[in-house]
C-alpha cells in the first residue's frame, strides 16, 4: 500500500517538473466571438497565395504542413474552395541579448575562503557578467471566421530559441500547443 501511493506521488512530481519545464508560453490575443459550432474544414491562407510566415523558407514549409498534420489528426478536412475556417499564420524573429551572472561561489553561497575547494578561475575578478544571444520568436496563428468575417481567435506562441535546431523544435512544438490550445476553445462553446 505503501509503495503504491510512494509510486503515484513520484509519478506526479515527474508530471509537475516536466509541466514546468515547458519553455513555450501560449497567449490568447483576439477573440471575437464565441465559438458556435465545431468546423468541419480549413484552409490555411499562407500556402495558398504563396506568402512566408517565416524568414527561413524549410521552416515554413515545416510550420504550414505540421499546422495541417495536426488539425486533420483532428478531424478537419483541408478545403480550397468553400472552407469554414480560415488559418493565417505570421511569425516575430526578435534579435536579443541578456546578462548571465556567473556564480563566483559554485558550491555553496558566499564562501569566504575554504582551502579544500580553491578555484583559480574567479582569483582577482571582480566581474563575472556575461552577455548570451538569443533570439526571441513569436509565432501568431489566426483562426478567421468567414462566414461572419471575424476572428474566432488569435493564439500566439514565444519562446527563446538559441540555434537553428532549437528553433525548428520549439517552432514545431509551439504549433502542437496552438492546435491543442484550439481544441480546447472550441470544445467549450
Amino acid at each position: 500500500m505503501i509503495l503504491r501511493y510512494n509510486s503515484i506521488n513520484l509519478l506526479l512530481f515527474i508530471f509537475v517538473f516536466l509541466a514546468s519545464c515547458s519553455s513555450i508560453e501560449i497567449f490568447k490575443e483576439k477573440t471575437e466571438f464565441a465559438p458556435y459550432k465545431e468546423y468541419g474544414s480549413f484552409v490555411i491562407i499562407n500556402k495558398e497565395i504563396g506568402h512566408r510566415g517565416f524568414n527561413d523558407t524549410y521552416l515554413d514549409a515545416l510550420v504550414s504542413d505540421e499546422l495541417q498534420s495536426l488539425l486533420e489528426a483532428e478531424g478537419l478536412q483541408y478545403e480550397r474552395e468553400n472552407p469554414e475556417l480560415v488559418l493565417r499564420y505570421t511569425s516575430n524573429e526578435d534579435p536579443r541579448q541578456k546578462e548571465v551572472y556567473n556564480n563566483r561561489f559554485p558550491m555553496w553561497g558566499g564562501r569566504v575562503w575554504d582551502p579544500w575547494m580553491f578555484d583559480p578561475r574567479f582569483f582577482n575578478q571582480q566581474d563575472m557578467v556575461s552577455t548570451k544571444n538569443y533570439q526571441l520568436m513569436q509565432i501568431i496563428v489566426e483562426f478567421i471566421d468567414p462566414k461572419n468575417d471575424k476572428i474566432l481567435m488569435q493564439l500566439t506562441a514565444v519562446s527563446e530559441v538559441t540555434n537553428a535546431k532549437d528553433k525548428k523544435n520549439k517552432a514545431l512544438k509551439s504549433i502542437e500547443k496552438i492546435t491543442e490550445t484550439y481544441k480546447i476553445h472550441i470544445q467549450t462553446k
